[in-house]
């Protein structure tokens, strides 16, 4: 530590007197400096021991030495050195009882000692607490070191970590997820702060951010070197960190930063890797698709899998993305296939697995920040979804994630399933600018016969379709008589041009005129 008013009074070859101050002599020095000024403090950093002879001080004056020593304190000056038997032959009274009044630290200088000698001794003293500090460091260093090539994963670091700084230590993923914590009660508390571990994520790295107070200080250290965070650190202490703790942290951001660029590299290879599978599995080749697969990806084909495609206008649209769904597969010890294709990515996550939920809760949080109306392209993020398949029908779910992502842009949501499709009605799908068109130009003359007062086609068309070319039913809906009826259709073929006996155009007139509602009740 660094050395204090206390260490200096005990220092045998100094011979110093307390005489003011005493319930304060543990406050640190950070330097010696001599001053004759009658106001030295512009020239003060804080922190100083302040060495006077007052010679150019009246020192015997209650009111000036009031007003002097309250500017030092003030100006947080840790003590003043009063060297007696050159301007006066004792410390004045006036100057202890100023000293005493603002608790500032007054320490009797004898004459035999120079203020050069006290000036040593705390030099001394502040070099080799910083000689301290870098064994120390060097000491941290070797052993987070040690366990960072151990293998074992983060854990065994941050403990040796939280010892070295008196505190706990915790390593985060790139969605704020805690992923270890040294002691163990530490994660709960470090789970409190994923907000802020969130907030740093967004910020260049490195960077760093302290929060909470005195009692309950942390520090977090972002990781990684490249545009975005690759993770994050966090360190608790009750104090803020001295020379010694400072340099065991930056070792350890340095490892765990070194250790996330070698999982980088590492995840390169397995996604060439997992391209070449996922080649054989659309090429119809599942038992070769297993054989390269091995131990990486095998675990993951012999379950139901879902495939799924993401999409954005740009590679970083779909890196959040796929890191949270690595981020949830590694906490659950989940095997992921994930091949980044330009601006998209396709992935084979495991049915029912926290990677597929993660990618779910993803959407949904993107849905809910920035609702949009019709058209994909303002999303950050667009996920098509394949329903529950295996590996001798990959390319029917990559078909099925494919018009599930169609479908997703369309509707501007951020992701679709195909099972909803499968399930749902073809009816949305009719929202379409081209269908809206096709049905417009289809039923146009009708609705230009009945604007001039000329009947009502459109409406017996609707009900003559829906009671399936019924006549009395049909003629009951509209409240007319049968032949009425008749004659409105003949006159919609002659209008038309087209036999209403033909099943293809009874179709097209019934999704025309669903089309034509639809945007009706759109535009109300």
């Amino acid at each position: 530590m660094p050395p204090t008013l206390a260490s200096l009074v005990q220092h045998s070859a100094l011979k110093l007197t307390v005489r003011a101050g005493a319930d304060r002599l543990d406050t640190p020095v950070r330097w010696a400096h001599a001053s004759e000024l009658a106001d030295p403090v512009p020239y003060m950093d804080g922190g100083e021991l302040l060495l006077v002879t007052a010679t150019n001080l009246d020192a015997e004056n209650a009111d000036s030495m009031r007003r002097y020593v309250r500017r030092l304190a003030g100006a947080g000056v840790a003590g003043v050195g009063f060297a007696v038997g050159v301007t006066y032959e004792d410390v004045p009274e006036a100057l202890v009882e100023a000293a005493e009044e603002a608790g500032l630290p007054l320490l009797e200088v004898p004459r035999r000692t120079p203020f050069l000698a006290i000036s040593k001794a705390v030099s001394a003293a502040i070099a080799a607490d910083q000689y301290r500090a870098v064994t120390a460091g060097f000491e941290a260093q070797r052993e987070l070191t040690k366990a960072a090539l151990a293998g074992d994963g983060p854990a065994d670091l941050l403990a040796r970590l939280a010892v070295h700084i008196d505190g706990w230590a915790a390593l985060y993923d790139t969605s704020g997820a805690v992923l270890a914590a040294a002691p163990d009660w530490a994660a709960r508390r470090a789970a409190r702060l994923t907000p802020d571990v969130e907030r740093l994520r967004d910020r260049p790295a490195p960077a760093s951010v302290v929060v909470g107070d005195n009692e309950d200080r942390v520090e977090l250290q972002s990781l990684g070197t490249g545009r975005r965070a690759r993770g994050a650190l966090a360190v608790g202490t009750g104090a803020a960190l001295g020379t010694a703790e400072r340099y065991a942290v930056h070792s350890a951001v340095a490892l765990l930063t070194l250790t996330t660029a070698r999982s980088r590299s590492l995840q390169g290879a397995e996604q060439r890797l997992g391209a070449a599978v996922l080649r054989m599995l659309l090429a119809g080749q599942p038992d070769h698709a297993r054989a390269v697969a091995g131990d990486l990806y095998g675990e993951l084909l012999d379950a139901p899998f879902r495939l799924l495609i993401a999409e954005a206008s740009a590679p970083a649209g779909t890196e959040l993305l796929t890191e949270t769904m690595e981020a949830a597969a590694a906490r659950t010890g989940e095997a992921l296939l994930l091949v980044p294709e330009a601006e998209r990515v396709v992935v084979l996550a495991a049915d029912g697995g926290s990677a597929v939920a993660a990618c779910a809760s993803y959407a949904e949080a993107q849905d809910d920040r920035a609702p949009r109306e019709g058209g994909g392209e303002d999303s950050d993020v667009v996920v098509g979804l394949s329903a529950p398949s295996g590996p001798i029908a990959v390319s029917a779910a990559y078909k099925q994630a494919e018009q599930a992502l169609s479908v997703a842009r369309r509707r501007g949501r951020a992701l679709v399933e195909h099972e909803e499709l499968a399930a749902g009605s073809v009816l949305p799908l009719l929202a379409d600018d081209a269908v809206r068109a096709f049905a417009d130009g289809m039923l146009r003359a009708l609705y230009e016969h009945d604007a001039k007062g000329r009947g009502d086609l459109v409406a017996s068309l609707r009900a003559w379709l829906s009671r399936h070319g019924q006549w009395d039913a049909a003629a009951a809906d509209l409240g007319v008589h049968r032949h009425t009826l008749r004659y409105r259709m003949r006159r919609v073929e002659e209008i038309l041009g087209r036999s209403l006996d033909d099943p293809d155009v009874r179709m097209e007139l019934w999704l025309a005129l669903k089309a034509t509602a639809a945007s009706v009740r759109a535009e109300d």
